[in-house]
């Protein structure tokens, strides 16, 4: 099939007040849609601590819980966003749910009640990913969606450094409370960002990846589910997002843990600040830069770059241990997960075009890539007691390397891609040379 049978998709003109929106959304929901994050260990280990029944160990499943109850919501709010036509308000009832979750910690100090409360705010919190990109894609349409995605990461990005500083410093005067703060203010403004955004400006069968190709028969009815598990390339792009996870998701506490053991706790807390800090910052420009040019330079090019940096970065930390050498090179988080957040969408819009499964196969992926990311760290735990940190950063190195040939040799290039269960139905509209 090739990219010019395909029929074009339509030009959307977005008003200025939507694509305003649309940027604030994204900085203002950066810090929402993650809920308190890092801050709960730090939030439940400095103000309640052993006294109250709080450790590394409680602390640790708590978090683990949450995170595998946002893990199993990510495909059925992929799905709710595919089908629902009021978006802006899922988001919204998702914002204000994160938010309550968190703000009711204070209140709570019962181990499962503080369970519940954090694994509500990941099942929440899952809405957001699918729910961003689907009203991107319904606002702006899939001609100016790849360059509008780079943008939302850019603002995502900036969001999350401008919030990190503001944190950082406002708890030095206030406590760890201040994140509560911080976040209630975040979500009202979050929400006000999304009302800026016109309902009537969302189409709706865009938005779940309905093409609106004049002539398409059947493109007013999305495909069946089947359809996503019948796609080889949307299954072996799963399992490489659940690759890059799985290397790189340890390798931030991995140098954390090495910090510590070489600066101490106090200078360790301190230079991770400024890894995420300065990552979030390197990740805003390259994101941007993404999205601009992914639709000329190609998806595959781009992506392979973002495994081979992450492989350079796991062989960079085996070099040195001194403190000011392992926070630079994890600055190159910020190239390697800059790429990955601004094409991850476009892949996945590529790969279900036409076939209105959009944001459920965008769930099903990140579902996948929670996976990988679950296993990260007990990986590198598991290796660094037996073997040092300097054979985990080499072994999540080489998965890294195994993710860029499997993308080299295997993965096509997804710009123009027809999903299988479109080919022939766009075939059949194509009218034979006669001789």
């Amino acid at each position: 099939m090739r990219e010019s049978d395909a029929p074009a998709a339509p030009a959307r003109r977005p008003s200025a007040r939507s694509l305003r929106g649309l940027d604030a959304m994204n900085f203002f929901l950066a810090d929402v849609r993650d809920g308190l994050g890092p801050y709960l260990a730090i939030y439940l280990l400095a103000v309640r601590g052993p006294d109250q029944g709080w450790n590394e160990a409680t602390i640790g499943l708590v978090m683990t819980i949450a995170g595998i109850a946002g893990l199993i919501a990510q495909t059925p709010a992929g799905a709710l966003i595919d089908r629902t036509n009021r978006k802006r308000a899922v988001v919204i009832a998702a914002a204000v749910a994160v938010t309550l979750s968190c703000l009711a910690l204070p209140f709570v100090s019962n181990f499962y009640l503080v369970a519940a409360t954090q694994s509500l705010a990941g099942i929440a919190g899952a809405i957001f990913p699918p729910a961003i990109a689907a009203i991107t894609l319904g606002v702006v349409g899939p001609n100016m969606f790849s360059k509008r995605v780079g943008r939302n990461e850019g603002f995502n990005h900036a969001g999350n450094a401008a919030s990190a500083m503001i944190a950082g410093g406002s708890a030095y005067f206030f406590g760890p409370i201040v994140v509560f703060w911080l976040m209630a203010i975040l979500a009202v403004a979050s929400i006000a960002a999304t009302l800026m955004i016109p309902a009537a400006e969302i189409d709706d069968d865009l938005a779940r990846g309905m093409d609106h190709a004049e002539g398409q028969e059947g493109a007013d009815q999305p495909s069946g589910l089947a359809a996503l598990l019948q796609n080889r390339h949307l299954m072996l792009f799963a399992g490489l997002c659940a690759a890059f996870h799985l290397a790189n998701a340890a390798m931030l506490p991995s140098v954390g843990q090495l910090l510590t053991k070489i600066s101490g706790k106090d200078h360790a807390t301190s230079l991770i600040a400024i890894c995420i800090v300065a990552a979030q910052l390197v990740m805003v420009p390259v994101a941007v830069f993404v999205g601009a040019k992914a639709d000329m330079i190609g998806r595959k090019p781009i992506f392979l770059a973002a495994f081979g940096f992450l492989a350079i970065r796991g062989v960079l930390y085996v070099f040195s241990d001194n403190p000011f050498w392992l926070v630079a090179v994890q600055c190159l988080d910020g190239i390697g997960a800059g790429i990955y957040g601004a094409l991850f969408p476009l892949v996945v819009a590529d790969l279900t075009r036409g076939t209105g499964r959009f944001n459920v196969a965008q769930g099903a992926v990140a579902t996948a890539q929670g996976v990988g990311a679950s296993f990260s760290a007990t990986l590198a735990g598991v290796i660094i007691v037996a073997a040092g940190f300097s054979t985990a950063f080499l072994v999540l190195a080489a998965i890294s390397a195994a993710g860029f040939v499997v993308y080299l040799t295997l993965m096509p290039e997804t710009r123009g891609y027809v999903p299988p269960d479109r080919r022939m139905a766009i075939s059949t509209l194509s009218v034979p040379t006669v001789a």
